[in-house]
């Protein structure tokens, strides 16, 4: 089993292209994701595969290694921040973060965007799931900065 990691960073955004806002605590529903960030809401008709996307610190630093630069991690435009913790490369997959639980749905493809923060981003977030997973939310609740990171069950 793996051990815990924590959640060192919370970021949302409140509409498409909308600066990152980093926040230490934030509500989590079923219905909407992040209190607070447009992705979050679950569409009509919809299966609500992208609520809440995370990445890991390690993930993100050997990135700026990569590219020699030293972008802040919000700029990933993903809203939660792990450390110590190797997020599962497996859909079905539930982690818990504080007293929320979240379902892995696919992994959070780099899009064209990263190209316009720094050349070669995109290519560098791409091998190994570096640039994050996207989850549904499973069961609500307030999370925050320190926050525990564990796998609750494996799908």
């Amino acid at each position: 089993m793996m051990t815990a990691g924590t959640l060192v960073g919370i970021a949302r955004h409140a509409f498409p292209k909308a600066p990152m806002e980093l926040i230490e605590a934030v509500d989590v529903t079923v219905e909407g994701g992040l209190h607070g960030d447009f992705r979050g809401a679950v569409k009509p008709g919809g299966r609500g595969k992208r609520q809440v996307t995370l990445m890991e610190r390690g993930d993100w630093d050997a990135a700026m290694a990569d590219l020699g630069h030293t972008i802040p991690w919000q700029e990933r435009r993903v809203n939660l921040l792990v450390d110590g913790f190797d997020i599962p490369q497996v859909p079905g997959t539930r982690l818990r973060i504080g007293a929320v639980e979240l379902e892995i749905t696919v992994e959070c493809d780099p899009c064209s965007r990263m190209e316009t923060i720094a050349t070669g981003l995109k290519a560098a977030l791409t091998p190994d799931w570096r640039g994050g997973a996207c989850t549904r939310v499973k069961v609500p609740g307030r999370i925050a900065i320190g926050d525990p990171v564990s796998v609750v069950s494996f799908s």
